[in-house]
């Protein structure tokens, strides 16, 4: 086994764009939601998937709850009240 393997996947935050829909319904299903959180949606990807995604205006998060997406959550979150304020 490679040390490398024990490493935290790559955390890529971006804004959601019109092509994750799919995704963020998935994820909000995964997370027992009957919804994507309403307004502008920051998103947090890792393996090329869709892992959280926070709400700008109301910081409603949605995150898949079989990996470990709390600390990503709070990034979102900590971005998210930043562009509140700008």
């Amino acid at each position: 086994m490679s040390a490398l393997s024990n490493l935290s996947p790559t955390v890529v935050i971006r804004a959601a764009r019109g092509s994750d829909g799919p995704a963020l319904r998935r994820l909000a299903d995964l997370d027992s939601h009957d919804r994507v959180p309403a307004g502008d949606l920051l998103i947090a990807e890792a393996d090329d998937a869709v892992v959280a995604a926070v709400s700008v205006n109301t910081l409603e998060h949605i995150a898949d709850p079989f990996r470990p997406t709390a600390d990503v959550v709070d990034l979102l979150e900590f971005r998210a009240r930043r562009l509140r304020t700008a």
